[in-house]
């Protein structure tokens, strides 16, 4: 078992029903309970309109599962009545049996929303800020997301690694620390080094008063 070093204050949390929680002493298959609440982890926090996921939306790398045991804990939830399934043609979705994922549903069954389905559902992948944010800093919350893709705007992609770099062996593990690198390179202009190690060194450049104000004193 890996040691886990806790929760911190930058993260989203997931709201949980009552009801579920009232189900915690029935649920005896883990791959039930792992697949109910990956679904309602990932539903929650779906942009748009259509709150359903397909079955290979389901990550078996996240969920620590093989296709099999994901397909029983699928079907598990559904004879359960916590998640329900629902077919268009050959399209399949899984929607939370909800007030909001029951109206959802039918209205898939119906065709009605078979469109936004492919819209809504591509697969989920994060660009190479939002790695980096998650591997040096933290969790994502919608607030930061906003400002890493505006920051892709903004900002060359091939600046994001360095500059968390050097955020890190500063250990200032903070997103306005990065954006004023950042920022600074653009006005100023950047130093453009070949030699990677040079980049730690050349860190302590960014601890003068352009960046105090970005950096955690506890």
């Amino acid at each position: 078992m890996s040691n886990f070093n806790g929760f911190n204050s930058t993260e989203t949390f997931t709201q949980l029903p009552d009801s579920f929680i009232q189900l915690l002493k029935e649920i005896n298959d883990i791959a039930e309970l792992k697949v109910t609440l990956y679904a309602i982890w990932r539903i929650e926090h779906i942009e748009g309109h259509f709150h359903a996921l397909c079955e290979t939306d389901f990550e078996a790398e996240s969920l620590g599962m093989g296709l099999e045991e994901i397909q029983i804990g699928l079907g598990k939830s559904i004879q359960r009545g916590t998640m329900l399934r629902s077919q268009h043609e050959t399209d399949v979705f899984y929607f939370l049996n909800s007030p909001r994922g029951r109206l959802a549903a039918e209205a898939f069954a119906k065709g009605q929303w078979r469109e936004s389905a492919k819209i809504f559902f591509a697969p989920m992948s994060k660009s190479n800020i939002f790695k980096l944010y998650e591997e040096n800093i933290g969790a994502l919350t919608p607030l930061l997301s906003d400002m890493l893709r505006e920051a892709e705007k903004n900002f060359p992609s091939v600046w994001f690694e360095e500059a968390f770099e050097i955020a890190v062996s500063r250990n200032v593990r903070n997103w306005k620390y990065v954006e004023a690198i950042l920022t600074r390179w653009k006005e100023k202009g950047k130093d453009e080094r070949k030699d990677q190690q040079d980049i730690v060194k050349d860190a302590k450049r960014y601890t003068d008063s352009d960046f105090s104000e970005f950096i955690n004193r506890d």
